[in-house]
């Protein structure tokens, strides 16, 4: 049985990150250091070491998101949790909002008539925003494939994409389309993932994106 360590609230995250960061070495994972930060969120997150080998990152990903954070990119997310997770202070802080339209009456009706989850008509929605916007998916897999086929119709291009949904339905595919793209992403290739994941990875760019610079 393990045994109680007495930490201090203050010190638990940081205690955290000192045992992953242990973990890591005993398994001999050398993270990319541009990387880190966010694969570590993730897996404090999950307590899982699997993200330490699924996280796949495009090239220049994290410098890319932290240029469009500083430029006040607004997020959008497929699901409420997300949404609540999400450090919504730090992101003001760069002139961004956060968006779910998965509640949104019109977006609910138009999925009715049209026979499609509310996540896709969600991602159409979001692409009526002005400036630059990073897409956060923990939940639905239909996300993805919508901005897949917009991308494919040529109507729309996202600036990034943080694509983590969970699941068995289309999950992995979906995310396997996003790779075959030029868009920037942050994607978790297998099943696992989950809106508390996204938002971590959120998070973790956000707490680490430089006021200036690369």
């Amino acid at each position: 049985m393990s045994e109680i360590e007495c930490v201090l609230p203050e010190e638990i995250e940081k205690r955290s990150m000192a045992i992953i960061s242990e973990e890591l070495t005993k398994q001999g994972i050398c993270l990319d250091p541009a990387q880190e930060p966010v694969i570590k969120r993730a897996i404090h997150t999950t307590a899982d070491f699997d993200y330490a080998h699924t996280l796949t990152f495009s090239k220049d990903a994290v410098s890319i998101a932290h240029k469009l954070i500083r430029g006040g990119a607004n997020l959008v997310t497929d699901t409420n949790m997300a949404l609540a997770g999400i450090n919504k202070k730090k992101l003001g802080s760069f002139g961004g909002q956060v968006y779910c339209f998965m509640a949104d009456e019109q977006v609910a009706a138009f999925a009715k008539e049209r026979h499609v989850t509310r996540a896709a008509v969600s991602m159409e929605k979001a692409a009526d925003l002005k400036g630059p916007v990073i897409f956060v998916i923990g939940n639905a897999p239909t996300a993805l494939i919508r901005l897949y086929e917009m991308m494919e119709e040529g109507i729309y291009r996202p600036d990034f994409i943080i694509g983590v949904p969970v699941g068995f339905v289309n999950v992995e595919a979906a995310k396997e389309l996003i790779l075959k793209t030029d868009v920037p992403y942050i994607i978790n290739r297998g099943r696992k993932g989950g809106s508390n994941v996204a938002a971590a990875i959120c998070n973790a760019l956000l707490y680490t994106c430089p006021l200036f610079g690369g």
